[in-house]
């Protein structure tokens, strides 16, 4: 089954716009993917016909608003193969999900003479509340390096994953486009005696995903990035971890009772989710979802390999060694981020060219300042595909990087 772009391309209409008499060709999906018409009309009609805050009342309309909300909670469990909607715990984005295992489990199980195991080709959000965590605590961090071909070097794992408690690690680079071996690492961690987590900000878009096939303990992935809204991301965990974890916020809701001395924790997942939730956004979250299988994943990812190979190619062909692309050179063996250098222009010079022409990609470190490091770059300029591109946007691409390429050589 192939994606019929065309027709995606008519349920966003977002799409629809022009910039100087040009169609809008959208790059950065990667950073925030764009929504289509069912997971706005899915919000909308939330709040002109149901809206209510969940879990309080008994009337009809709180009942109803709780239900969609549940519902959108049961939608994420089928959407990544979970056991049970009860490991599902909704997040503001991946950023706050990672945080959340960071400071309920690790505060709970880390200390001074532990280790966590990261790699050099994480977001920040993968990275900063640990180097917190260690800052307050004394827990050791160690990363697994990148290889020369944009891999990761596993050629040293035995000896990094010796003693850790946890191994921490994004399923697909944001800057890169890596696919990581997650199995493997969840397979080591667990043989060493610790817990695998897994960042899927970029993965869980754009690949089928079943948490007992990547058998990591911990999954965070944020819905503005598949077609849903932002302010709304999602933690999968096993249900015994998040049973013994403490509360990560306190208030309303997380509790099952309070007194003047003490409180008693609501039930997983509920006691994650303290104050009023992102109703909406959850309901927008479960369409955009629908959505994805609409189009089968399995279909999702051979268009974006297929794409990304064409991009690779066609991009290689007519700039030589005038473009850098820093990933690797496999399709299959990445998803389709494309982290560009044209020659010693600046990014973001690249950028506002490119948005001349109607062309948007992110120009700048990425959340991956590490990794911009071990790349020799301060920033580069990135173009991310989904399904709503095609060989017609690679081709637009290629043209206003020529246009670029000609300003700067004068």
């Amino acid at each position: 089954m192939k994606l019929d772009v065309a027709r995606i391309r008519k349920d966003f209409p977002i799409l629809e716009q022009t910039v100087a008499d040009r169609r809008l060709v959208y790059l950065d999906s990667a950073s925030s993917s764009q929504k289509p018409r069912v997971v706005l009309d899915a919000m909308t009609d939330y709040y002109e016909t149901t809206h209510a805050n969940v879990h309080r009342g008994v009337y009809g309309l709180a009942v109803e608003a709780t239900e969609r909300y549940e519902g959108a909670r049961d939608r994420v469990a089928r959407f990544i193969g979970a056991p049970s909607s009860r490991g599902i715990v909704f997040t503001k984005n991946v950023t706050e999900a990672i945080n959340l295992v960071a400071h309920a489990w690790g505060r709970t199980n880390l200390g001074p003479g532990d280790a966590v195991l990261l790699s050099e080709i994480e977001h920040h959000a993968n990275l900063v509340p640990w180097l917190m965590l260690a800052e307050e605590r004394g827990v050791e961090l160690r990363y697994l390096p990148m290889a020369d071909d944009y891999s990761l070097d596993l050629s040293d794992l035995d000896r990094l994953v010796d003693g850790v408690k946890l191994v921490a690690v994004t399923a697909m680079s944001n800057v890169l486009g890596t696919l990581t071996p997650v199995r493997r690492l969840a397979d080591a961690a667990h043989a060493a005696g610790a817990l695998c987590l897994v960042d899927g900000a970029q993965y869980v878009p754009h690949l089928p995903t079943d948490v007992t096939e990547l058998g990591c303990d911990f999954l965070g992935f944020t819905a503005h990035k598949l077609c849903g809204p932002t302010g709304i991301g999602v933690l999968w965990a096993r249900e015994e971890l998040l049973e013994a974890m403490p509360p990560f916020l306190g208030g309303g809701e997380m509790i099952r009772d309070v007194r003047l001395d003490g409180f008693t924790p609501n039930e997983i997942p509920w006691r994650f989710e303290a104050g009023t939730m992102p109703i909406a956004e959850a309901i927008g979250l479960g369409a955009a979802l629908d959505y994805l299988d609409g189009l089968g994943m399995e279909a999702v990812r051979e268009h974006e390999v297929s794409l990304t190979g064409y991009a690779l190619r066609h991009l290689t062909e007519r700039f030589g060694d005038e473009l850098t692309i820093h990933g690797p050179a496999e399709p299959s063996a990445r998803g389709g981020v494309l982290s560009l250098a044209l020659r010693d222009v600046h990014p973001h010079d690249v950028s506002q060219v490119l948005d001349q022409d109607g062309v948007c990609v992110r120009a700048g470190h990425h959340c991956a300042k590490p990794l911009m490091r071990r790349l020799g770059v301060g920033a580069t300029a990135r173009a991310s595909l989904y399904v709503y591109n095609d060989t017609d946007d690679v081709d637009a691409l290629a043209d206003s990087l020529g246009s670029a390429s000609d300003f700067f050589a004068l």
